[in-house]
């Protein structure tokens, strides 16, 4: 039995894994599987201590997907007042434990994944165990890559802090975009354009510089909001409001570049895989919209860019897969 868990400031969610006939595949369903309200907590053990006290399970391996960075058995969980330790935590349940940055486990499902766990936006022709590039939007902008292991016959995946590189722009509008912003900001990431905190931004910069009007009952939902990313993001796929709209645009527009700058970096002939909470929000406009056009715009690499296939990750599960086939490495190797 195996240990999986999905760590998040707002939620955290843990399941018991089965590890199927030949000791290489975990059960696709978890055996149980249970969400916790982070912030209700004083740390993971705790939370783990109550999901284990109904159940006597022989758990030989635990790991855990942590929204926030993980050095060597330490991870800070970034909103969250959690330091979790993976060999204290070993030593209190019996059982080995690791940690892995939250990119890093949705990465390490990725060649586990089924044709229903996915949409795909180009077929491309994948090179059999070409690098595999991952890309997720969500808060914030993560991103990750496997490479293929020829001594142990798998992929291997890696976290990146990518999305905190300098964002350069491709359109002249993109161009005044970083020119607003620099000044503001000091740095700005791909992040602070192409994220759900980014999304607030691009729309700033389009309502700021006049370009489009602010619909009052847009202005009023936006003023009582904490989090303006889903009020922008469900106007705009609701063709509600303009303003909206092109911001919706320009950060398909920037992901889709992003998303080619990856596939170029770790040259991912294995595909490129989209996750995170935004792009399954969106899935009808970034199959008709600009993103693969500025995927596969890289000049005199366009050609080799439209075969590379991209896919959107549907599966919600799909991290805590890849913490559980973490922790299958940890009993095999």
């Amino acid at each position: 039995m195996l240990l999986a868990g999905d760590i998040g400031g707002t939620k955290t969610v843990l399941a018991l894994f089965e590890v199927e006939a030949g000791a290489s595949l975990i059960t696709r369903h978890p055996v149980i599987e249970r969400t916790f309200p982070s912030q209700q907590y004083q740390s993971l053990e705790i939370i783990v201590e109550e999901f284990l006290r109904d159940g006597d399970y022989a758990i030989t391996a635990g790991s855990f997907g942590v929204a926030g960075p993980v050095v060597g058995d330490r991870a800070q969980v970034t909103n969250l007042p959690w330091v979790i330790k993976a060999g204290e935590m070993g030593e209190r349940f019996g059982f080995d434990v690791h940690l892995l940055n939250d990119l890093e486990a949705l990465a390490t499902a990725v060649p586990h994944l089924e044709a229903t766990d996915l949409i795909t936006l180009n077929e491309g022709q994948p090179v059999a165990r070409g690098a595999i590039g991952v890309i997720a939007p969500g808060t914030g902008l993560g991103e990750g890559f496997l490479v293929w292991n020829r001594g142990q016959e798998r992929y291997d995946s890696y976290p990146s802090e990518g999305g905190h590189c300098a964002f350069g722009p491709t359109t002249p509008l993109q161009l005044e975009m970083l020119n607003y912003w620099l000044p503001r900001m000091g740095h700005v990431s791909y992040e602070r354009v192409c994220s759900g905190i980014g999304i607030p931004n691009i729309y700033t910069f389009l309502r700021e510089t006049g370009r489009y009007p602010e619909p009052d009952w847009l202005r009023e939902q936006l003023a009582d909001a904490v989090d303006l990313t889903p009020i922008i993001a469900r106007a705009a796929v609701t063709g509600e409001a303009e303003i909206c709209a092109a911001t919706l645009e320009l950060f398909m527009e920037i992901l889709g570049d992003q998303a080619g700058n990856l596939a170029l970096t770790v040259l991912a002939t294995g595909g490129i895989y989209l996750g995170g909470g935004i792009p399954v929000r969106i899935l009808p406009q970034l199959q008709k919209g600009p993103f693969m056009g500025f995927f596969q715009d890289k000049g005199r690499f366009s050609e080799m860019m439209s075969r590379i296939p991209v896919h959107v990750i549907y599966n919600p599960k799909t991290a805590l897969y890849g913490t559980a086939y973490d922790a299958l490495a940890l009993t095999h190797g």
